[in-house]
């Protein structure tokens, strides 16, 4: 029987995966160390370990992948995904589960029907309604804990600017794709020059968003991230591979957060660049400002966390005011459920997991293969039009040479010609100046004859002449 005189609980926490930076194994180990903060004892289980289990050793957590590790029973098991969740439940058939079912559609949030379940725990309105809506839940059963954010490591930046200068795409699934391309082209027509994408499939991992987050002003994202970049002062814009959901408003922000930010917030299935450019033109800095204000107030994990352990809590004074029953048919019943979830779960495992893995890799490569082709066909393009400009421009400085070699050739002709006339000037200069001598030479001989006395006895006998002749006549 469970001691509740110790104020400590040990808490066996359970996961799909403890690797990748993903929902969930997050969930898992701000949980478990905001538990360790507080006197409690939570032990992580999976059978996928990684750099989430990593993290949680580095903070004096215990992380095993095989439960018969373990030399003590734990007070409670906070389940996370089916698989987990059972086996554990199974491991400890006298401890009481709280199950947490993350999301609507995976198979691995599939909830297990057993007997040391004893209550189930959505995430958001749309798990609550998956829980609802599976056999041999009942309603009483089913409560609603939003998701929370650790405000100490998501502090709020200063004001955001009235016009958005820097964005960012911030999840694990986009890749280069027609909605990265629609959130660039509707950025860029909106005037933000900065777009940036982080996450996984990007590979450009994100393990400290809190650092970054602050310098961007409008994030795309979904779910966690988009309450961590809220948290953090950023206006969101709810947008992944599911959807558009739209820019948060203090009008939008109480429905989209009971939808967890999530699959049933984006109903605009396609995301376009004008649809991406219409959201942009909402953006209020004020508004988005209350928005942070609030969700700071409503997700703040520590009170999440009180209310995780006063249900905890709740679980194990039920448990202890009805005692364990040791009897054979709580035995049986407990087998014939697990018997009864094998068989349902098999085909599921073998077929539509394998399956949905198949496909998911082959969306991956289609979608690889696509862009690849489209790659391709650019680098075509600019090869084609490389080509025919090169063919131009081989033309065109065919052309010039001619033209240049013509150039040089008249270049030649004419220098010949130069020097020609050159050469003839220099002759004619020449010539020049000797005449320019002999007429000096017949211009002093010519004053020599005017100075002379024949020519003075010359001019008297034509003066005297020219007397006798007006005499004469």
């Amino acid at each position: 029987m469970t001691d509740l005189r110790r104020d400590g609980l040990r808490i066996l926490l359970t996961n799909n995966t403890l690797s990748s930076r993903a929902g969930s194994e997050l969930y898992l180990r701000d949980l478990a160390i905001s538990l360790l903060k507080r006197g409690h004892f939570p032990i992580a289980f999976s059978m996928a370990l990684g750099e989430i289990a990593e993290e949680l050793r580095r903070a004096t957590i215990p992380v095993v992948d095989d439960l018969d590790e373990l030399n003590v029973t734990p007070d409670l098991i906070h389940g996370q995904h089916h698989l987990e969740t059972t086996i554990a439940a199974l491991h400890f058939p006298s401890v009481p589960v709280v199950h947490v079912c993350h999301g609507w559609l995976p198979w691995e949030e599939l909830p297990p029907i057993l007997p040391n379940v004893k209550r189930y725990v959505a995430v958001d309105d749309l798990c609550r309604e998956r829980l609802l809506t599976s056999r041999g839940i009942p309603a009483a059963r089913i409560e609603v804990h939003l998701n929370f954010v650790d405000m100490d490591r998501f502090k709020l930046r200063p004001p955001l600017p009235r016009r958005p200068e820097s964005a960012l795409v911030f999840s694990n699934y986009v890749i280069e794709s027609p909605l990265l391309a629609a959130i660039r082209g509707a950025c860029h027509r909106f005037g933000i020059g900065r777009v940036d994408v982080v996450g996984a499939c990007s590979g450009n991992p994100l393990t400290k968003p809190e650092d970054v987050l602050g310098n961007y002003d409008v994030v795309f994202a979904k779910a966690r991230c988009a309450l961590e970049a809220m948290a953090s002062g950023c206006a969101v814009i709810v947008a992944d591979y599911a959807g558009l959901g739209g820019l948060v408003t203090t009008e939008s922000v109480l429905g989209m957060r009971r939808l967890n930010f999530g699959a049933r917030a984006m109903q605009k299935a396609c995301v376009e660049e004008e649809g991406v450019l219409r959201e942009l033109s909402r953006f209020d800095s004020e508004d988005a400002r209350r928005v942070s204000e609030w969700i700071r107030a409503d997700a703040d994990m520590a009170a999440s966390v009180t209310r995780w352990i006063d249900l905890y809590r709740e679980v194990l004074a039920d448990q202890a005011l009805s005692g364990i029953d040791e009897r054979a048919a709580y035995y049986e019943a407990q087998l014939r459920a697990a018997s009864e979830y094998l068989r349902r779960l098999a085909p599921v495992v073998k077929a539509r997991a394998d399956t949905e893995d198949r496909l998911k890799q082959a969306e991956v490569l289609e979608t690889r293969l696509l862009q690849k082709e489209t790659e391709w066909s650019e680098v075509q393009k600019t090869v084609r039009r490389q080509s025919a400009e090169s063919d131009a421009t081989q033309a065109a400085l065919r052309q010039v040479q001619a033209e240049l070699d013509s150039t040089r050739t008249a270049l030649r002709e004419g220098k010949t010609e130069l020097e020609t006339a050159q050469a003839s000037l220099q002759g004619t200069n020449a010539e020049l100046e000797l005449s320019r001598s002999l007429l000096g030479q017949r211009e002093a001989e010519l004053r020599e004859v005017h100075l002379s006395r024949t020519w003075r006895a010359i001019n008297r006998c034509r003066t005297m002449l020219e007397r006798l002749r007006s005499l004469g006549s």
